[in-house]
């Protein structure tokens, strides 16, 4: 891959990345409940997500999903059925400020439970193989070994998303830490943040 195919590539995965969607809602999520620190874990289990996708479309499968208008439909519905899922949860949460005090306090939620959600988050989104299918061929080059650029690829787009969901989106999340330590505010949060959840999940089903 040569220093200009590279360039372009990296131009694209950071406009990929800064664009808004489930897998920026689950990073601010996680970073309002669990702390900037811990919400990695969520971006890890995203940047996975991505791994898989990229193998999908090396193999040839994304394209079958692309072609086939009910592999994409049942992928399409489950991964909007998840998203309204993740959305609901958080909607019906109960405030840890307003918990009895019989109650034990809200434990925190573990590093893989965090990393399998933010796993399914992007992998249940055809939207991401359809993509990654228009997307990967631009930059591999037949006539040159396929292994070192799906590499450099993955790497690339890996690198940059971490850096743009753990240093832009959980760090935007931030400022509102102190609004969640009320139980109103948390109250508030959590129906904006379960909401754009299943707003995601509207455009994943009626936009395509």
């Amino acid at each position: 891959m040569t220093l200009t195919v590279w360039l372009s590539l990296l131009t694209a995965c950071i406009v990929i990345s800064f664009t808004p969607g489930a897998g920026a809602v689950n990073t601010m999520t996680n970073a309002l409940n669990e702390g900037w620190r811990r919400s990695i874990w969520g971006v890890v289990g995203q940047q996975l997500a991505l791994i898989v996708h990229v193998v999908v479309v090396a193999a040839g499968l994304g394209l079958l999903v692309a072609r086939s208008p009910i592999l994409f439909g049942v992928i399409r519905y489950l991964g909007a059925a998840y998203l309204v899922y993740l959305g609901l949860r958080l909607i019906v949460t109960r405030p840890a400020a307003v918990a009895d005090e019989d109650d034990a306090p809200r434990a925190r939620e573990g590093s893989l439970s965090m990393i399998r959600r933010g796993f399914w988050v992007n992998l249940l989104n055809p939207k991401a193989i359809v993509f990654f299918v228009a997307f990967v061929p631009q930059f591999i080059n037949l006539d040159r070994p396929a292994l070192p650029q799906y590499l450099i690829l993955i790497a690339t787009t890996i690198v940059v998303d971490v850096v743009v969901m753990w240093f832009f989106f959980a760090l935007a999340a931030k400022p509102f830490g102190r609004f969640a330590r009320t139980a109103r505010g948390q109250r508030i949060l959590n129906s904006v943040f379960g909401s754009l959840f299943i707003g995601v999940a509207a455009l994943l089903v009626f936009l395509h």
